[in-house]
Order: C-alpha cells, then structure tokens, then sequence
C-alpha cells in the first residue's frame, strides 16, 4: 500500500517526477508485480497510477518475451534439424539464445537510467513517435507505451538480436489486447501494434512478413480512418518497393475508395482532409512511377494549395521534379523537411505512417531529393552538404550497412558525376568507390550469377549504378571490358519508361531534357 501513497504524492508533482517513477518502479522485483498490479487495478486511475501500471506492465512484459525466446529458439532448431542441416539449426539456435532474459535486462537497464538530471530516461538513438490516431487518440495507454519501447530498443543497436527483442514485445503486447469484441479502443490498440510491427519487419528487409502484417488490419473495420490510411498507403509503398506496380495501382484505387466511403464521418475535417490527400497522393506516386504524367497530375491537384508537408508534399514534390519544374519542387522538399522535424506529435494526422511511408523515411526522401535537385542545378557545393546530411540521416536510422545507405551513396556518385562533366574535372576514383560501395550494399550478386531477367532487388538503383560505374571504367583502358560488362546489363535490365538509362547518366547536355529523381522511400527511380 505504500505505493499508493506514493502516487498520491506524485500527483502534485510534474511530469519530469513522474518519469523519474517510471524509472524507480522498473526496479521492483518480478515476482511481485502481478500482486502489486492487482492492487493497482483496485483503485482509481490517476495519471500517475497509470505510470505505475505501465512501467510494471512493460518489464512484465519484456521478461516473458525474454523467458519464451530460449524456448522459441530449441524449436526453431528441432524443426530445422529434422528438416535438413543439423549443423546449420545448431548454429540458428545458439545465435538464437543469446537473447536470454539477461541479455535484456542489460539493455534495458541501459536504455533506462536515472543517472540523468531529475531520472530522465537517456535519448535513443533515434527519435520515437507514438502511433496514434487523429485528433483524439482513443487507445489503451500501456500499448502505446509499449510500442514506443520496443521501437527504440530493436533501433538502439540496429542488430538482428534487438529487432528480435523489440518483435517479441509488441507480439506480447498483441496478444494482450482484447481478441474479442469491435471495440474502437482495442482496435485502435490493436492496429497501431500491428503498424509497429510492420515497421520493424520493413527496416530489416522482411518485406513479404511486414505486408502480410498489413493485410491483417484491414480486418479492424472499426479502428480509426488514420490506422486504415496509413497501413493502405505503407502498403501501397513495399509494393512498389518490390516493383508490383500493378497491385499498388489496385490497393491505391482501394484507398481512394475507403476514404470515399468515410467521407467526412470521423468528426475532424482537418484529420479527412488530411488523410484524403494522403491518399490521392500514393495514386499519384503510383501514376508517377509509371510514367503516367498526365494521370499523376490530376491526384496531386489536392497538393497545390500547399498544405500538404508529409508523403503527399513528397511525392508531389518529385512529381515538379521530374517535370523540371525545378523552383516548386524546391520550395516543396523545403517545406516537407520544416513540416517533419516538427511533426512529433501523437495528436497531429501526419504522425500516423508506417514502413517506407513513415515520418522519418519522409525526411530523408526529401532531404535526398533536395540534393539531388541542387545537382541539377549545377549547385554542387549545396548538393553535396545536403547529401552528406542525408547519408548521415540514413545511417543513423537504419545503421551503416543498410541497403537504403547503398541508394544514397548511388545519388552521390551521379552528383559527382555530373560534377565532373560540368566543372571538366576528374572523380573516376570517388565515383568508382561509391559505386562499388553502394553495389554491396544493394546487395547486387557478380554479373555471371545475376541474369537480366533475375528478379533483382532494387532494380532501379542497381542498374544506375551498375551503369554509371560501367562508364567511369570504360574511361580506364584496362578496365575497359569490364565497364562493357556492367553498361550491358544495366542497359538490359532498365525498365523506366520515361526515360533511357543513357538519358539518365547523360551528363553532357545542358540544360538536361530529363532528369532521374530517385525516391528512397521506394528505392525506385522516377
């Protein structure tokens, strides 16, 4: 009972003494939280009794996960062992149990501590922003809270091991949710877990897991517009992504067609309008990659009032670009990059995103795009600052050796390319190592085992750097026959239709008739 008067204590107190609590109350002894929950369950639900509620609730939580992950990881090996190479499941499951219960009590004693001024929790490495839905966010709290967790440990080490741990608490939080009933609540609940665990599953290349995971809310027919919009629109997205143009066209038409059905029911004009130019946008985006100008121009109508700063602006910005309507697309990227450094906020519309769409994959598609925009204006000193920013950015949230860290290198060696051929210089070696450097980590296989017809991954930015790195060794007389090697498959396996792969290396016309606008979110070139 003594916790009870301490919240009561807690109450008149600030909010920087109430997570300073959260911090304390993470020490309490596993064995006694379920009958100090129940305590807590028994009395009214002041702000600060929530605190304590979710700080137990969380490290209950993480030690079940831990305590199943040893259990997870000798079935993995049984059924791999009877399957095939013993040798392999022995390997799986020893890497497998090294996250133990220990393993993430170490961590997480790490991510919180109170050797900070007033017992603030320590800054992640990357910036966490709440799922939540539009104006007023009607969602079981300890979710919310659990979500946030996960999604700064699995990025506060940026390894399979931590994206594994995160998985297991937000599929523990899932489980926790109610399972029946169509309660907005716990649907909402349900849904933002679901997007976080999509996330999650998209930043480690598991594509395939995170659209599934998608797919399951479209089931939640009473959660908010919001969660529906943006697993729709993150949908839209991976596919893409993986080069299925054709079912993005159709999960775009659906899109458009739930918010039709919507219309303005949700009781926030802002939030629809909002969540209807999102999804006009995504078409537009789809339009756009298929080279459809004159369609992709009638759904970002709903972007030229200028209100748009998230995926919309983005995607519309790269849609002025590619039309080389180079004055507006700039003052666009400007505005997305303004509008998602400031939008960190649960309560605001544009919080809502998820995978390739989410708020940070805006920023750095747009600060990307704003340097290679800069390129082509022939600003070389500003393109380079912005791109080294957007390299930094991409980095730091995916870690150094990320494939999307190979799609931002690529849109510096063709900055460097074409400022070679305007300043009449030389950067064969710079241009030759960062196209090498951005092929490993594209994941690009040696030409002999990587046919033209193969589905390659990441198609669009492969073929452009394997053809600019083609060229700058054509440029070399010994390595001329290998450049012809790398300039022929690229050439064969380049599928924009808007313009050549000789159009999108030409360097040498000024001003260019086209320009390629690579998009990172999508890893596609426009």
């Amino acid at each position: 009972m003594g916790l009870l008067a301490i919240s009561a204590h807690l109450d008149n107190h600030p909010p920087a003494i109430l997570i300073r609590a959260f911090g304390i109350l993470w020490t309490v002894p596993h064995s006694t939280i379920p009958s100090v929950l129940g305590i807590l369950r028994l009395h009214p639900r002041t702000l600060s009794l929530r605190v304590c509620q979710v700080a137990l609730s969380t490290k209950m939580m993480i030690r079940l996960a831990a305590s199943n992950l040893p259990r997870v990881a000798n079935a993995a090996s049984s059924a791999a062992a009877a399957a095939a190479n013993a040798a392999v499941a022995k390997a799986a499951a020893a890497a497998a149990v090294k996250a133990s219960a220990a393993t993430i009590g170490r961590d997480v004693s790490r991510s919180i501590s109170l050797s900070t001024p007033l017992g603030l929790c320590r800054p992640l490495a990357t910036p966490i922003r709440l799922y939540c839905a539009n104006r007023i966010p009607n969602a079981n709290p300890v979710a919310l809270q659990m979500i946030d967790y996960a999604l700064g440990f699995a990025r506060s080490q940026k390894s399979d091991e931590s994206y594994a741990q995160g998985l297991l608490v937000l599929e523990q939080c899932l489980s926790s949710q109610s399972k029946d009933g169509e309660d907005t609540t716990i649907e909402n609940s349900k849904g933002m877990v679901l997007l976080a665990i999509s996330t999650l599953l998209s930043e480690r290349g598991n594509t395939d897991e995170a659209i599934q995971t998608l797919l399951r809310i479209q089931d939640l027919t009473s959660s908010s517009l919001g969660i529906r919009v943006a697993a729709m629109e993150a949908l839209v997205g991976l596919n893409l992504e993986l080069g299925l143009d054709d079912t993005s066209s159709v999960l775009a038409d659906n899109c458009l067609k739930t918010l039709e059905k919507e219309d303005q029911q949700i009781g926030d004009e802002h939030a629809f309008n909002v969540y209807n130019a999102r999804a006009n946008a995504i078409k537009g985006l789809v339009e756009l990659v298929q080279c459809d100008m004159e369609s992709a121009k009638a759904f970002f109508q709903v972007c030229e009032d200028g209100s748009c700063i998230g995926n919309d602006a983005l995607s519309f910005g790269e849609f002025l670009h590619a039309k080389r309507d180079f004055v507006s697309a700039k003052e666009v990227y400007k505005r997305v990059i303004d509008g998602s450094s400031e939008k960190n906020h649960f309560s605001d519309p544009y919080s809502f995103s998820a995978c390739n769409m989410a708020l940070e994959e805006v920023l750095l598609g747009a600060t990307c795009a704003l340097g290679q925009l800069e390129s082509h204006l022939g600003n070389f000193k500003d393109a380079e600052e912005i791109l080294t920013k957007a390299l930094k950015l991409t980095e730091e949230h995916f870690g150094s050796h990320h494939p999307k860290v190979g799609v931002v290198l690529t849109c510096i060696a063709l900055m460097y390319r074409h400022k070679a051929a305007s300043e009449r210089s030389s950067s064969l070696l710079i241009q030759e190592g960062l196209y090498r450097r951005a092929l490993g980590l594209l994941k690009a296989s040696a030409l002999e085992k990587d046919g033209t017809n193969a589905n390659v991954d990441k198609r669009d930015i492969v073929a452009l750097a394997r053809g600019g790195y083609g060229e700058a060794l054509c440029l070399q007389q010994n390595r001329k026959s290998e450049g012809e090697k790398l300039k022929s498959w690229a050439e064969a396996a380049w599928r924009n239709r808007r313009l050549s792969l000789a159009e999108a290396l030409d360097d040498t016309s000024e001003p260019r008739p086209k320009v390629p606008v690579i998009d990172t979110r999508i890893c596609r070139v426009m």
